[in-house]
């Protein structure tokens, strides 16, 4: 009788400690991650501050104001405006339509 009362009781403690062992690696991951939040936390607010940064750059790039000054330096010369005459512009659904009909050449050959 007492051999089997003593091994429920070893059962029992190895269930316990199992269990025990499942509870504190769930909680050493969970710690990992609260460790590793603030740090991602850091990184996506210096993430977010280059690109106000890089937006502002572009920005300033894309001035009117310093466009036609660039426009004035020598190596944009060779660049200028079209004339009026020769921009071409088409109705969204004429292209489409056009589209169309040469698809439809197309599969009658």
């Amino acid at each position: 009788m007492n051999r089997g009362l003593f091994l429920k009781i070893m059962i029992c403690i190895f269930v316990f400690s199992l269990s025990l062992f499942s509870y504190v690696d769930k909680k050493n991951g969970l710690t990992t991650y609260k460790i590793e939040v603030p740090k991602l936390a850091r990184e996506i607010n210096t993430l977010k501050q280059q690109i106000k940064k890089l937006q502002y750059e572009v920005d300033q790039f894309e001035n009117p104001t310093n466009l036609m000054q660039l426009a004035q330096r020598p190596e944009f010369n060779h660049l200028r405006h079209p004339l009026v005459d020769e921009v071409l512009t088409l109705k969204e659904g004429l292209a489409l339509k056009e589209n169309d009909s040469y698809m439809a050449i197309g599969n009658a050959e």
